[in-house]
């Protein structure tokens, strides 16, 4: 399609952000920190976009979709993916007609494709995934620095302009991101399930274990804390992502059971050897990805 307004003048620009909690909220706390024209802050929590204008986080408030999207020249959409098609839908009356949406959803599916077909003019989507975050939710955990050095993943679609993809990988280094790569929308889904879905079921497997009681954190150290860290997610956020996304997770699950099913056989045969080389092949990957 036709490029439409894609300028990386960062402090000219105005950004909508669309759902203040812990992505969004960091957003906004890195568009800040870049120095950008003005930033619109949307969520349907009063309470929380009060927060956002007393730290100066964001230079206007909207419950909702409004005319005050109107000075928007991108829009970030960090909600749920269902969340993000009915915003979009009420929102088009109101935005510039060569506005660019992205969003940060997990899991793409056919989202890019859903949202461009309610736009109109040269407005343009297209999908990224910041790889980033933390323990916790909501604006409260959000800050700008959890941009920095993290993989941020374009994922383009055919329609998309060679002006939005240049535009958005940019911007990811702009917030302080550090390697920026592109799949499409199916091999994102199918990594995801890897890389950050089943980490997050493992996560909160251990803690829901048989084995823990009111002593376990007597007993912990480094190891237990950072296979953990992601056990205080969003329930109801990342129901929806496993949800989205269950055909690749249960092949994920499948395939780590295989895993476990190694270990398992190698303790009952008390095969030295073979313990070892799961440990040397597992501590030859682990060196490669940093």
């Amino acid at each position: 399609m036709e490029s439409g307004f894609r300028s990386t003048d960062w402090q000219q620009l105005t950004f909508a952000v669309v759902g203040m909690g812990l992505i969004g909220g960091s957003y906004a706390k890195a568009l800040r920190r870049l120095g950008v024209k003005k930033i619109i802050g949307v969520d349907t929590d009063g309470k929380v976009l009060r927060q956002a204008q007393e730290q100066a986080v964001i230079d206007e408030a909207l419950c909702g979709a409004g005319p005050g999207l109107q000075a928007a020249d991108v829009v970030i959409c960090s909600v749920y993916p269902a969340a993000t098609l009915d915003f979009v839908k009420s929102a088009v009356p109101f935005l510039k007609s060569d506005v660019l949406i992205t969003d940060a959803t997990g899991i793409k599916g056919s989202l890019p494709e859903d949202v461009q077909r309610l736009l109109t003019g040269r407005m343009e989507f297209i999908a990224g995934h910041p790889m980033a975050g933390r323990q916790g939710s909501g604006f409260g955990m959000s800050q700008a620095e959890i941009f920095d050095g993290a993989n941020y993943i374009v994922v383009p679609a055919a329609f998309n302009s060679s002006g939005a993809i240049e535009w958005v990988s940019s911007f990811a280094g702009a917030i302080g991101c550090g390697q920026v790569v592109q799949v499409d929308a199916v091999e994102h889904d199918r990594i995801i399930a890897y890389t950050s879905n089943l980490p997050h079921a493992l996560a909160v497997a251990l803690i829901n274990s048989a084995s823990y009681n009111e002593n376990t954190k007597y007993f912990i150290a480094g190891s237990f804390r950072d296979g953990t860290r992601v056990a205080d997610i969003n329930p109801y956020l990342w129901s929806d992502l496993f949800l989205a996304n269950r055909e690749n997770v249960l092949q994920e699950l499948a395939a780590f059971s295989q895993q476990l099913e190694r270990w398992r056989e190698a303790l009952t045969a008390a095969d030295a050897q073979a313990l070892q080389e799961m440990m040397r092949e597992a501590a030859i990957k682990r060196k490669d990805l940093y």
